[in-house]
């Protein structure tokens, strides 16, 4: 393993049983994760980034001496634009690959349109073509649906889709028998390494716009957990062990930000409590899990988060059957 990761790039890491963290690049180091499944000389993507990450991944493909066409899947997670922008310009490079996609994003890598318009919605123009560039659709008869519990081959390899909604109605989570590990996307939450103390990994759930459930988002979470899993690879970021314990502290947390978000939800400074609140909760949080960041640190390191979090918890408590 260390003599392999002296070959790689320093933004991809190697990990047991052909897996590779690659570091895309976005927003910031060791935020935002795709990663490279490679079984006898076949290879699958899971995530992509952004455009902006696609020449990383290729260049952990030349790093490990693979063709172009030795990958066989691109699997984004779900379609929201950290995890599935580079999706389209990814397969121009990657022509024998198929794009595996959960049925209720598929049309929107097929026609990015709606998912172009809904993200400028959120984030303007400008950040739109800072972060994200323009999306590049996928031709219709590259593009393959999944279904709960299908199975796809790698080199033997499987992998197993299981639909997992909560943090969107179009996310699912690929189980892999070989390493006893979930790629998770958002559904498990986000961990950054920085957060890293010696009680372990620190995870927050996510409840980015538009489609936040947290009734429906623990469910998807215990049914992780039910497997028994030895490993979570995390789009923000990177692979954890622990999934018991992380998965259970997730758990704890969700439901201090349901709470959190039913007490503001009748008050005329809504959104602005809500972002004080969230920090609150992660400042809590990370004091119990041994971390020594001030609340400053904490609010920097999370200011993305807090954000986005807030704007989808606003979008779940406008809905008539919150709560």
């Amino acid at each position: 393993m260390e003599g392999m990761q002296a070959l790689l790039p320093s933004f991809v890491e190697a990990l047991p049983g052909g897996v590779f963290t690659i570091d895309t690049g976005f927003q910031r180091d060791r935020f935002d994760a795709a990663y490279l499944v490679v079984q006898d000389g076949r290879a699958a993507f899971v995530d992509t980034g952004t455009n902006f990450g696609v020449p990383r991944l290729l260049a952990a493909l030349d790093a490990l001496g693979l063709a172009r066409d030795a990958v066989d899947w691109i699997i984004p997670t779900h379609v929201h634009l950290d995890h599935a922008g580079g999706v389209g310009l990814l397969a121009t490079h990657l022509p024998t690959a198929k794009v595996v996609v959960h049925p209720r994003g598929a049309r929107h890598l097929i026609d990015p349109t709606a998912l172009w318009q809904g993200a400028l919605a959120v984030y303007g123009a400008e950040e739109m073509q800072r972060s994200y560039g323009e999306l590049v659709a996928v031709p219709a008869e590259r593009v393959l649906a999944t279904s709960d519990g299908m199975t796809l081959p790698l080199a033997g390899r499987t992998l197993a889709f299981a639909d997992t909604a909560g943090h969107a109605k179009h996310h699912h989570c690929i189980w892999d028998e070989a390493t006893r590990g979930w790629f998770s996307g958002d559904t498990f939450g986000i961990s950054y390494r920085e957060f890293d103390t010696a009680q372990g990994p620190w995870c927050l759930p996510t409840s980015t716009p538009v489609q936040f459930e947290p009734e429906v988002l623990k469910a998807s979470v215990q049914r992780l957990l039910a497997k028994q899993p030895e490993s979570v690879y995390l789009t923000h970021y990177g692979r954890i062990g622990e999934p018991a314990r992380v998965g259970a502290q997730v758990l704890a947390l969700l439901d201090r930000v349901v709470a959190l978000g039913l007490a503001c939800r009748a008050e005329a400074d809504r959104d602005a409590r809500l972002r004080s609140g969230l920090l609150d909760l992660y400042a809590e949080s990370l004091a119990a899990h041994g971390c020594g960041f001030d609340r400053e640190t904490i609010a920097r390191l999370l200011a993305v988060d807090i954000e986005l979090n807030a704007q989808g918890m606003v979008c779940w408590l406008d809905r008539p059957n919150a709560g």
